[in-house]
């Protein structure tokens, strides 16, 4: 028998450190137990929401007007190359897991927070990887009935999978790893998390909070933008712009709606400096958004997912 708890703050289940509580919540043990939860939510017909690690994700400062359903338990088992995942598992265990059994192919994911479900929803990635590379198969709930999806009937692309429009809840992943000397693994994973402490702030934050864009959706041009900034160079191999540069170029780094800060270390993550509200954080988002419009011509897209927006 599940447990509806009620008025649960959500603030300290996000990365952010923002937003207002959950009108149900549900800690969900297992699949039955997130199963039970839906059911209860059809029923009652009230809107649900999965909450997974928290990072990525900006709640509103009402909350949610529904039932969030927190799914708790890890679950990690490799087998050879392959290893399955409980939706649930933190980025970090998986990490840790895969270094224990000498497996490459997650050296990228050191450091970043939130959970593997999570992190195929939005096709987490970094350091030139993302998710997608390693995903074999995925358990999901439609609809009260259990399917499993491969790799290309997820639709992956740039921060985007299929999960952004349907409402499958993803329930367990199949990775395929590699097999790599464990010594390399570690080394690899320490030089990672070295770069991110140095380029990221250690207030709390959602991540980057806009993707990354290709230089060819300019109506300036490319040729252009290289007569002006020179240093695009640099993202003409990529094939991408980073967010972060065209925000710095803006001169927007370090400003500040309430405890809401445009990072001054890394221009593309907004901080909460203590007691930041999501509406100064959309207040900053907008200001992003219509300033690199104006300079660049660049249409900004978010990266977080928004909770509970009227």
């Amino acid at each position: 028998m599940i447990q509806i708890k009620k008025n649960i703050s959500l603030a300290p289940l996000t990365s952010f450190k923002i937003g207002g509580p959950a009108k149900y919540f549900l800690e969900a043990k297992n699949a039955d137990e997130v199963i039970e939860g839906l059911k209860w939510a059809k029923k009652n017909k009230i809107k649900y929401f999965v909450l997974g690690g928290g990072s990525n994700i900006l709640i509103s400062d009402e909350g949610f007007n529904g039932l969030v359903i927190k799914v708790q338990p890890a679950k990690i088992f490799f087998k050879n190359l392959s290893g399955v995942i409980s939706a649930g598992t933190s980025l970090a265990q998986l990490v840790g897991a895969s270094i224990k059994d000498g497996l490459t192919g997650l050296e990228w994911a050191a450091g970043i927070p939130g959970t593997l479900g999570g992190a195929i929803y939005g096709n987490t990635g970094a350091m030139g990887h993302s998710i997608s590379e390693s995903v074999e198969k995925i358990k999901v709930l439609r609809n009260s009935a259990l399917i499993n999806l491969k790799n290309k009937d997820i639709k992956f692309a740039y921060r985007k999978s299929i999960f952004q429009k349907n409402k499958d809840v993803i329930l367990e992943i199949e990775l395929k790893l590699q097999k790599g000397d464990r010594e390399e693994i570690k080394k690899l994973i320490k030089e990672n998390l070295l770069k991110r402490s140095l380029s990221q702030p250690h207030y709390p934050s959602a991540g980057c909070v806009f993707k990354n864009l290709s230089p060819r959706l300019t109506s300036l041009g490319l040729a252009k933008l290289l007569e002006k900034y020179p240093e695009l160079e640099n993202f003409k191999k990529s094939g991408v712009v980073s967010a972060g540069w065209l925000i710095e170029k803006c001169g927007l780094k370090g400003k500040q709606i309430g405890q809401a800060q445009i990072s001054e270390k890394h221009a593309n993550f907004i901080v909460n400096l203590g007691n930041a509200k999501a509406k100064d954080v959309i207040a900053l988002i907008n200001l992003v958004k219509k300033t690199v419009k104006n300079k660049f011509d660049f249409d900004l897209k978010e990266e977080i997912q928004y909770v509970d927006f009227k």
